[in-house]
């Protein structure tokens, strides 16, 4: 009909049913208003440090700034083998066990893609980061999610894992330390999760982007683990360590048939990652340790500040063991995750996200990013406090006792 602007044909039932981020709405919500402090995304409030940014102008004045091999400057692969076999303890080759990509969402999106066939399920530990669902589904996927109770400290219950598993269970997908909840898992842990996946022939697509970030335990790298290199696509990145989110760059480790896999989707669909990103990744890793682990001991500080006061003020919250993320409950106060933080936003100016946007499980929690300064953290826990008092009546201590 002329003058009706109509669309004849609809974007994929899939996608369509698909909800958009959750943490985006938030991140969109609080970019439109002055004076929000914000708790919500999850990035560090650390500048990328200066020798990093530095090699990036180097590269770029150089004229570094062509495509490179599909799976990353070969420089920066050997670095990142080096950095794994040194941290870890597991060797990749760099020629063909180790992809350069777009961030660590990239390399699970190819990952799912190259590794589901349609109707494949995957053991999904919840709450969990927001992208790994949808990743799943998109690939063709059944996302089966595992509830992680607060009672455990979240961590995953071999037990629920296990009583999961059916014969069209493909892989297990592990985020730790955890993004919402910070939870991490002990060795003693993982290696149930790896017989697990022995005896029922799964593979575990592990996603250690905040192994760095890890303050009561040592890290443990599921690919380490003895029988488990054969069966880990492991993903690792530069975002949060590093302080580089804005620069898009992460890698996926695993034996070569699967990187092949996974190459073949990247090089029609995005190609390859920057190369001045993969400039300054070189760098990071050549001589950024110092660095991170500086802005490691102010997050510890942090952790422990906010954790404090989320506590004092009437918000129970659990010590989470890495990342930068307190995931306090808010069930007493009668309010659904989504109501919670909206009206804290619009009534307090401060920022938070729903912990229903990390699986359904995650419904009556919150998640607070303390990668934020210790004055925005103080002055967030004033305001949060204030809106306790006028919305749910209660104090701290009243709540406590």
């Amino acid at each position: 009909m002329k003058g009706v602007d109509t669309v004849p044909v609809l974007p994929a039932k899939r996608v369509r049913e698909m909800p958009p981020s959750g943490i985006r709405k938030f991140f969109d919500l609080v970019s439109q208003m002055d004076g929000v402090i914000s708790l919500g995304v999850g990035e560090p409030d650390f500048v990328t440090p200066w020798r990093i940014r530095e090699a990036a102008i180097y590269a770029t004045e150089r004229g570094a700034t062509r495509y490179t091999s599909n799976y990353g400057i070969p420089e920066l692969r050997a670095q990142i083998a080096k950095y794994l076999e040194a941290n870890w303890g597991v060797r990749y080759d760099p020629t063909c066990e180790i992809l350069v990509t777009v961030g660590v969402s990239e390399a699970v999106d190819l990952a799912c893609r190259a590794i589901l066939e349609p109707g494949d399920e995957v053991l999904l530990p919840e709450p969990c980061y927001v992208s790994y669902k949808p990743c799943v589904e998109l690939a063709g996927g059944v996302a089966v999610p595992i509830v992680c109770r607060a009672e455990r400290g979240f961590h995953v219950d071999v037990d629920d894992l296990a009583a999961a598993v059916t014969p069209k269970t493909k892989a297990i997908l592990i985020n730790y330390p955890n993004n919402p909840t910070g939870a991490s898992l002990t060795r003693r842990e993982l290696e149930d999760i790896a017989q697990l996946a022995q005896e029922h022939n799964l593979l575990v697509l592990s996603d250690e982007i905040y192994a760095k970030l890890t303050y009561d335990m040592k890290h443990t790298c599921f690919a380490s683990l003895p029988g488990m290199r054969n069966r880990t696509i492991l993903f690792n990145g530069f975002s949060k360590a590093y302080a580089m989110t804005g620069w898009r760059l992460g890698y996926a480790a695993a034996p070569a048939p699967f990187i092949e896999a996974m190459c073949k989707i990247h090089q029609y669909t995005i190609l390859c990652a920057g190369s001045v990103p993969q400039f300054a990744a070189i760098e990071a890793l050549r001589n950024g340790e110092s660095e991170v682990e500086m802005m490691v001991d102010s997050y510890n500080h942090r952790r422990r500040l906010i954790v404090k006061g989320l506590n004092r003020i009437g918000l129970p919250c659990h010590l989470p063991e890495g990342a930068f993320y307190a995931f306090p409950s808010i069930k007493h106060t009668g309010m659904t995750s989504e109501e919670f933080c909206e009206k804290l936003l619009m009534e307090e100016k401060v920022a938070v996200v729903p912990g229903s946007v990390f699986g359904e499980c995650g419904e009556g929690y919150i998640r607070c990013s303390y990668a934020a300064s210790v004055q925005e953290i103080t002055e967030a826990l004033e305001r949060i406090s204030r809106f306790l008092k006028k919305n749910v009546g209660v104090s701290g201590a009243e709540e406590a006792a």
